[in-house]
């Protein structure tokens, strides 16, 4: 429906070119209304008539500089010098007497005072009058307005999806009733318009059963998120009926996308950054379905690095063995603990994305590959952001003695062959992921078995004291 009719209506009483107050005039086309123009016409030409009267009164009195005035209080009058106020006609009617001059009236101005005030009042009115019947007569035909407006906004969401697909090289996907997710060679929409270097495509591929859910881990800076904002949006167009950045996708119908991303807080309502990512995650723990894609990044940030870790571990657990909560869940974190679970769990599997060192310098692939990251290079990327030299020296430091301590308690553990502890030593200041795994499970473990092991009926005072000591020493 082209409405033709509400069309030529608001063309016909509606001006183009419209005031920023309907007080402020204008609104109505010329010609829309005779008495309209009638009242424009008095109005438009009220100079015209005043410079006309004025040089009749000068010329009926012989007063040169009579002029006609106009205020707020008295509307419009004759003002004449004091000096020539006996010259003034004698059907002037005074007004107002001031200092150097006086104030007249006369029959023929106060009638068309009335009438020029009049037409400026009646014309505000009236404009207000059809504008207002315009709307009334526009507003009866809302069924048809509105389903014109659904029609336009179909066509152009469609057009707009169809001009981007062929511009972006965007392709059908394929929709199923099962429950896979795989993507080929998948692209961030937006992240490939505006960076300068080329895209790197990554290739996805999730289920239900074997690979549901994906531990990523990598270098900051690497594209873990850009990799789980791709698969959501994607999943997202091909959903709502349009085609995808990839070179290939095949998609299930899913219920949800829930997300975990980024930090932020909502002080106003008493939450704190950690506590807005909790809740957040508590909705998507209690509400996903097997239906659902998850994509978590960073559980367990905003507290003490173990809590965070205790909470992201069992977070990925529930996420995996929940029957009524199991989504296909992308897992992105510098936890490297979790990545064990792959080990532990039928459903996890390992992803990484890849960077290498060149010249000292960390190099960026952003490619997803099968396998477990060994570090974060958070180090270099606070040196790309321009933290000061000490402060990434000292930092360097810190993280040397960390990891020292780290590879020792990883060696302490009896049950390592000597091919481990070898692997141990080369791997020196790097974060491996059995190494991080004796700090999560092995750590406190030597100490408890001391504890366990130990006999309280029969050891000696000075046998537990120096067991006491042993055991305080493996904790610092």
């Amino acid at each position: 429906d082209e409405l033709a009719d509400v069309r030529a209506l608001i063309a016909s009483a509606i001006n183009d070119e419209l005031p920023a107050q309907l007080s402020d005039g204008g609104t109505i086309r010329q010609g829309y209304s005779h008495e309209l123009e009638e009242l424009r016409s008095i109005s438009r030409n009220a100079k015209q008539t005043i410079a006309t009267l004025e040089a009749t009164e000068r010329a009926r009195s012989g007063i040169g500089a009579l002029r006609i005035r106009y205020n707020n209080v008295f509307g419009y009058f004759i003002e004449v010098s004091k000096a020539n106020a006996a010259r003034v006609p004698a059907d002037y009617e005074r007004r107002q007497t001031l200092a150097n001059a006086e104030r007249y009236t006369t029959p023929e101005l106060k009638e068309w005072e009335r009438k020029v005030l009049g037409a400026e009042e009646r014309l505000l009115q009236l404009e207000t009058e059809l504008f207002n019947q315009v709307c009334r007569e526009v507003a009866a035909q809302t069924k048809r307005l509105q389903a014109t407006a659904h029609a336009l906004a179909a066509v152009d969401a469609l057009a707009s999806l169809s001009e981007t697909a062929v511009h972006r090289r965007f392709v059908k996907p394929s929709m199923h009733d099962g429950d896979e997710i795989e993507i080929i060679s998948g692209r961030h929409p937006v992240i490939e318009i505006f960076n300068e270097e080329p895209f790197v495509p990554n290739s996805l591929y999730l289920n239900n059963s074997t690979d549901r859910l994906l531990i990523i881990t990598g270098p900051n800076m690497g594209g873990k998120s850009t990799v789980l904002r791709q698969t959501a949006i994607i999943c997202l167009l091909a959903q709502m009926g349009g085609f995808v950045p990839a070179e290939r996708a095949r998609l299930p119908i899913l219920d949800r996308i829930w997300t975990r991303v980024g930090a932020s807080d909502d002080l106003t309502r008493g939450r704190s950054t950690f506590m807005v990512e909790m809740t957040e995650t508590a909705a998507i723990l209690h509400s996903a379905t097997p239906r659902s894609l998850g994509l978590l990044d960073e559980i367990g940030r905003g507290t003490a690095t173990f809590d965070g870790l205790s909470i992201a571990w069992a977070v990925a657990e529930y996420l995996h063995d929940s029957p009524e909560h199991a989504a296909k869940t992308l897992f992105a974190t510098h936890y490297h603990e979790l990545t064990e679970l792959a080990e532990r769990l039928p459903g996890a599997q390992n992803y990484q994305i890849t960077a290498t060192e060149r010249e000292g310098e960390v190099v960026f692939l952003h490619r997803l590959e099968r396998g477990r990251a060994s570090k974060s290079y958070g180090i270099e990327v606070a040196r790309l952001a321009g933290l000061p030299p000490a402060v990434l020296a000292t930092a360097r430091d810190v993280l040397a003695r960390l990891e020292r301590y780290e590879l020792e308690v990883f060696a302490e553990d009896e049950h390592l062959g000597s091919a481990a502890l070898d692997k141990a030593a080369a791997l020196a200041g790097r974060r491996k992921a059995a190494a991080q795994a004796s700090l999560f499970d092995l750590a406190n473990q030597k100490v408890i078995d001391g504890l366990r092991d130990a006999d309280p009926e029969t050891i000696s005072p000075d046998d537990a004291k120096g067991l006491l000591r042993k055991l305080r020493e493996r904790l610092m």
